[in-house]
């Protein structure tokens, strides 16, 4: 039986295959296996893959909730994900094609849980490696920490932006065995992409092109300072200046991967209500293009926007896209699209040997650190979820703690960005305090808190740009310490939905001309998530306190005053009137 990459992989890591091999197959000198296991004589190629979109370093299973195919109105919650069980789920596929192919959509590292965020994501790169990825398209994350640090995960080597993790896990990192492709990644000083636009793979007798594009508002949500080089262009422009050229090489099958995303309402195959960015970029994409695997929204569809295929799998491994395409052998040409979002069972899927071992001494390596007890909390479990209001539980204890770490600076009111809280907090089961591994998993960025002024009026605009107009109207609620509440109205036009009287600081109206001390994280204070008004702050200063460790300093403090920090519900410092 011919061999896939995949199963290709798992074989070179044995010692009984040579280096020569290892070293043609790894430069790409090794391609198109099995190519000669179909038969001459037939009129069309099944050709599949397995697509894994923002699986953000979650190397172990987590908890997947999503709607009962059989009943919408109810949740499943079941463990889902990580890679002992992504392992067995890429080998049964494989053992219906040889030659499946396994890609990523983006995201692949970073804003990861403590396993793998605590060694610089290099584990993630090590497993995806072991795993046969064969290549991915860039999305925001891997970009948090700046275009030189994304190149040495890349190509390997220990010269980085953070030597207190960088090649700790082990002496050496070799780097991705895998490359990255973006259309739209445009280096600022060549005027060239940072990476190849496409990819062309011959399978099975036939050419396929995958293009692919990095989200265009790339500079709104990661650091000011990772933006340094780079720039981006507009996903379908940069995608579509491309199809000409790979027409030419007689290529007629396209699949283009973008991380940039949309939402709908049905169960994870479906597409109810399909909504969001990616159907703008769906309507512009030459009509050339036959599939859209797309990412970065964390949601799960498969939807036809009329020829065009699009999908996307959730995230975190929970679930992968399983695409099927038939093509025509004669011309190439794609005549049929088949795309299904598959559960990654862990109770299912056996692991391979080799990603069980590599699991086992990762966790083993991480135990001590992971497993420190750092406090009691409130309640069994403290919410990241927000309700109508845009209010979190979660959000309420981090927006307090940042500010008690402040205080020092005058800060009055912190402000906490509800995309940079990824996960909630909860006892495990026996444990009377939340440990390390659990409390890093909220913070997983890097980012210290800043300090600066702003006016009552600044204040009501900032939270105006909560609620930002684009394909789809975008809530981005703000969370908000003690000191502060407000209140808001649906029915009132963008930019003017906050209610201005109800501002208050400290139970005292906010009046428009004074000024008042906030608090912020660097990600935020520099612009991010298009909060343009805190970069109008003045009297800026940098506390120098990173906001995991104002985090863990307020549920120790919290404990020793015999008061554990936390709440089950938000405490309605955000009221929503309609």
């Amino acid at each position: 039986m011919a061999l896939s990459k995949y199963q290709f992989n798992r074989l070179i890591n044995t010692r009984f295959i040579s280096t020569a091999i290892k070293t043609a197959f790894a430069t790409g000198l090794i391609i198109g296996l099995g190519a000669c296991t179909h038969s001459p004589s037939s009129s069309s190629v099944n050709v599949s893959l397995v697509a894994l979109n923002d699986f953000h370093g979650y190397i172990q299973a987590s908890t997947y909730t999503y709607a009962d195919p059989k009943n919408p109105t109810q949740q499943i919650a079941t463990p889902a994900g990580g890679i002992a069980a992504l392992s067995g789920l890429l080998t049964e596929l494989s053992e219906q094609d040889p030659q499946l192919l396994f890609v990523g959509v983006g995201d692949l590292i970073r804003a990861s849980p403590p396993v793998s965020a605590m060694w610089a994501d290099e584990p993630s790169i090590n497993a995806l490696n072991l795993l046969g990825l064969e290549f991915s398209t860039l999305g925001n994350h891997e970009l948090d920490e700046g275009k030189a640090e994304l190149l040495r995960q890349v190509h390997g080597g220990c010269e980085s932006p953070r030597p207190d993790k960088a090649c700790k896990y082990a002496t050496e990192f070799k780097g991705a065995t895998f490359p990255y492709i973006a259309a739209n990644l445009i280096d600022s000083t060549s005027g060239q992409p940072v990476f190849a636009p496409y990819l062309i793979k011959e399978i099975k007798g036939v050419k396929i092109a995958f293009i692919g594009a990095e989200v265009e508002e790339l500079a709104s949500v990661i650091p000011a300072s990772s933006m340094k080089g780079i720039r981006v262009l507009d996903e379908a422009e940069a995608i579509n200046r491309y199809v000409p050229e790979i027409q030419r090489q007689g290529v007629k099958a396209i699949v283009a991967l973008v991380h940039q995303g949309g939402k709908q309402q049905g169960s994870f195959n479906g597409c109810d209500n399909f909504s969001g960015d990616i159907v703008d970029i769906a309507q512009r994409l030459d009509p050339e293009i036959d599939v859209l695997l797309s990412a970065h929204t964390h949601q799960s569809y498969v939807c036809k926007l009329g020829k065009l295929l699009i999908s996307q799998g959730a995230s975190y491994g929970h679930l992968v896209t399983h695409l099927n395409l038939t093509l025509n052998q004669a011309d190439g040409e794609i005549t049929n699209a088949v795309a299904e979002n598959i559960l990654v069972d862990p109770n299912r899927y056996r692991p391979t040997p080799a990603i069980a071992a590599f699991e086992q001494q990762l966790v083993e390596r991480s135990k001590s650190i992971l497993e420190k007890p750092i406090a009691r909390i409130g309640v069994q479990t403290i919410n990241r979820v927000a309700n109508t209001a845009g209010e979190s539980a979660m959000g309420d204890l981090i927006a307090d703690a940042q500010l008690a770490a402040t205080k020092n600076k005058g800060a009055q009111i912190a402000f906490m960005n509800s995309g940079g809280i990824r996960s909630d907090l909860s006892l495990g089961e026996g444990k009377a305090q939340v440990v390390f591994s659990q409390v890093s998993a909220v913070h997983p960025f890097k980012g210290t808190l800043q300090v600066m002024n702003l006016s009552g009026a600044q204040l009501k605009s900032l939270l105006e740009q909560q609620w930002q107009a684009g394909a789809v109207e975008d809530f981005r609620p703000l969370q908000i310490s003690r000191s502060f509440s407000y209140q808001w109205d649906a029915t009132r036009p963008l930019g003017n939905r906050v209610i201005a009287e109800s501002l208050r600081v400290n139970g005292q109206l906010v009046k428009a001309d004074n000024q008042y001390r906030i608090t912020t994280n660097s990600f935020l204070a520099d612009g991010g998530d298009k909060f343009s008004v805190f970069t109008q702050g003045s009297e800026r200063e940098d506390s120098a306190v990173r906001d995991l460790d104002a985090l863990i300093d307020y549920l120790q403090a919290q404990e020793k005053a015999g008061k554990p920090a936390g709440q089950a519900a938000p405490e309605k410092r955000i009221q929503r009137v309609n």
